[in-house]
């Protein structure tokens, strides 16, 4: 699901995302048999979040903790929405963002490749 700055959401799937580059492609789930593949920029997103399910669930509330220590460094992310999430970062590769793993195991996100220009702060959380 590509998350853009400006709060819109398009939910699809990608063959080519990559940590190091500019853009990759997206195919948007829109329910059409006749799907148009778009190229996303990086720098128009919040975040890219690589999720189980597409519907998730609404009412489920994600752990702000680790229960389960996750290889990596443990922090928290603020973007510059408000939004706050927890997990464990990758080491960064570019100046484009990072991977965080959440702290939840049970969050309907697997990965969420996090923005930088889209984050306020990254606060390491101790073991």
């Amino acid at each position: 699901m590509a998350h853009y700055a400006d709060g819109r959401v398009m939910k699809g799937q990608t063959e080519d995302f990559s940590a190091a580059r500019p853009t990759f492609t997206l195919i948007p789930l829109d329910g059409a048999d006749n799907r148009e593949p778009v190229i996303v920029r990086v720098q128009d997103l919040k975040a890219v979040f690589f999720v189980k399910d597409f519907a998730g669930d609404p009412d489920y509330s994600e752990w702000k903790h680790f229960e389960v220590p996750r290889l990596g460094l443990h922090v928290v992310v603020k973007f510059t929405d408000g939004e706050v999430m927890v997990g464990a970062q990758l080491p960064p590769t570019n100046d484009y963002g990072f991977l965080l793993f959440p702290a939840d195991r049970g969050s309907n996100n697997e990965r969420v490749f996090v923005v930088s220009a889209a984050v306020t702060v990254v606060e390491h959380v101790p073991d």
